[in-house]
């Protein structure tokens, strides 16, 4: 998982960051999209992308590697056995953001996170 950012984090602290990147990501993969905003979704985007890269290699280091971000087993199985071999001869790219308009509530500029 990437190094949080330093300066403001998204909704609190560096560990509330990393909980938060690591849950966008499992709902990721489980449900293939989010609805999400577009700050979000770019930070969760490299973290998506990696865990991808460990389930195309396959091995048990990259799984335990996989299982640092998602602690979810079911998740990761899914990761290494479904969603992974998709993008076998894929380079990398394996996520798009779709721009969805802004929120009600908040005028927060509104994405869809989806695979490829």
């Amino acid at each position: 998982m990437p190094k949080p950012k330093k300066g403001p984090r998204l909704g609190g602290g560096p560990s509330h960051q990393k909980a938060m990147l690591a849950n966008l990501a499992r709902e990721l993969i489980i449900h293939g999209r989010i609805k999400t905003t577009e700050t979000r979704a770019k930070m969760a985007q490299p973290v998506v992308e990696r865990l991808i890269t460990y389930g195309k290699v396959g091995d048990l280091n990259s799984r335990r590697k996989a299982l640092k971000v998602i602690a979810d087993r079911d998740t990761i199985h899914r990761l290494f056995d479904e969603v992974a071999p998709r993008y076998s001869d894929r380079a990398g790219g394996y996520t798009r953001i779709l721009k969805l308009g802004q929120r009600q509530g908040d005028n927060a500029s509104m994405v869809l996170m989806e695979f490829v």
